[in-house]
């Protein structure tokens, strides 16, 4: 917990740095592909997952040191050659999870926030779920656990080729010559995230494009063919919690409304999007029909809010910065506390964003929580030991959320509105 919390204190400013060099750029050169709502929910995305993997807020059925134990031919050290047989290992399973998440109905609904946006851009990339609370896919280790790859090894390697996946979630980058044969690039992974019939269901690899290529799910990035971004079934929102569950709300509702007992059970495990019969008259859902011609989601939105929007994200990376720099100090229970507030944090100004007037519920229940945590604790989780004060500050932040969330719902969004391309 601790320690990947300080690994996170480094790694998301480079992140967010690299977020705000792509936004600059995109001005310069007049395409502008990070439109500022769509990247404050991806980063608001980030910071959920983020959390619940600082807090190991998910479980693993069979765990690794298990498999190794009891199958492992060889006793490796921790060496280069293991770490690059363990960074192989880590991409072979990622491609078959990840496959697998586009083609497993109740499978889908862990993957569906990263390809929510209906941008393609850095940002995106930090759209990563909340909702996989189980590890299903350890057993795609087995050949790491074979050749006695150790443990350490795939802990440290895990998060490293995670975070390798990030640069290639732009349109800025073209092609990168002989490299396409090898490694996944911007062009490929802009097929895999796009919505053309062309490229649905295509470049699943992470790191080696070569497993696409071996197991025929390669596709080329088309000139003819501009790839268009989403999900089929739009989430129409910007609450990435919401996100999260959309698509096995959707499932629990048609297993429920469902006919026959076998629609009910099998639905689970049917290719991603299937529905029993007649279920899209009887129980239509909004849905991309022409990828060429639909309209995206918040392309008018208040200024004010927009700007209110990036000042909340940016308070609540400085909130959850503190938290994982100071794990040990705040301690356990607190430290899940802390998550709580935060997630109800992110969930109270993204429903502002979405200009749901339920919003100044939520934010009502954060002012009271937050407001509440300082009075019983006597300072805002030991901030104060590092800056005087800091608790008054904490509260001043929540009474001023509180009025300005009041101010947008009751002049009901401002009515004012602005083209996103523009922002």
């Amino acid at each position: 917990m601790e320690e990947y919390g300080k690994i996170l204190v480094f790694v998301m400013p480079v992140f967010l740095i690299l977020i705000i060099i792509e936004k600059i750029y995109g001005h310069y050169k007049g395409e502008d592909t990070s439109p500022n709502m769509d990247s404050v929910s991806s980063v608001s995305s980030g910071m959920v997952n983020s959390l619940k993997d600082v807090l190991g807020l998910s479980i693993t059925l069979v765990s690794y040191d298990w498999i190794v134990s009891k199958i492992a031919l060889f006793d490796l050290q921790a060496t280069f050659f293991t770490y690059f047989i363990g960074f192989i290992a880590i991409d072979f399973y990622g491609y078959w999870s990840h496959r697998l998440s586009h083609q497993i109905n109740f499978l889908w609904n862990k993957h569906a926030i990263h390809h929510s946006s209906e941008e393609f851009n850095l940002a995106c990339a930090l759209r990563q779920p909340v909702s996989s609370f189980v590890n299903l896919f350890t057993f795609l280790l087995i050949p790491a656990a074979l050749l006695g790859v150790p443990s350490k090894v795939i802990a440290i390697t895990l998060p490293i080729h995670l975070f390798l996946q990030f640069w290639y979630h732009t349109k800025h980058i073209k092609k990168i010559g002989f490299l396409e044969n090898i490694l996944v690039s911007p062009s490929h992974h802009r097929v895999h995230h796009a919505i053309n019939p062309e490229y649905m269901d295509k470049n699943h690899s992470q790191i080696f494009i070569v497993w696409d290529k071996l197991f025929g799910t390669f596709q080329a990035e088309l000139e003819s063919v501009p790839p268009v971004f989403g999900i089929t079934r739009p989430a129409r929102t910007w609450n990435p919690i919401r996100i999260n569950f959309q698509h096995l709300w959707l499932l629990i509702t048609d297993a429920w409304r469902s006919e026959n007992w076998k629609d009910m059970f099998t639905i689970w495990f049917k290719p991603t999007g299937w529905r029993p019969e007649n279920f899209e008259e009887k129980y239509p859902v909004t849905k991309i029909t022409d990828v060429y011609n639909f309209e995206k989601y918040g392309v008018q939105h208040s200024k004010k809010l927009m700007y209110w929007s990036l000042f909340q994200a940016i308070i609540t990376l400085l909130l959850i910065s503190y938290m994982y720099n100071s794990i040990a100090l705040i301690g356990l229970p607190n430290v899940f506390i802390y998550g709580a507030f935060i997630f109800l944090t992110v969930y109270s100004y993204t429903e502002l964003m979405d200009t749901r007037k339920i919003s100044i519920f939520w934010e009502s229940i954060r002012f009271a929580f937050g407001i509440g945590l300082i009075l019983y604790f006597g300072d805002w989780f030991g901030m104060d030991q590092l800056f005087p004060f800091a608790s008054y500050v904490v509260a001043g932040y929540l009474i001023l959320s509180l009025i300005v969330t009041i101010y947008f719902v009751n002049s009901n969004f401002e009515k004012e509105t602005m083209i996103v391309a523009q922002s």
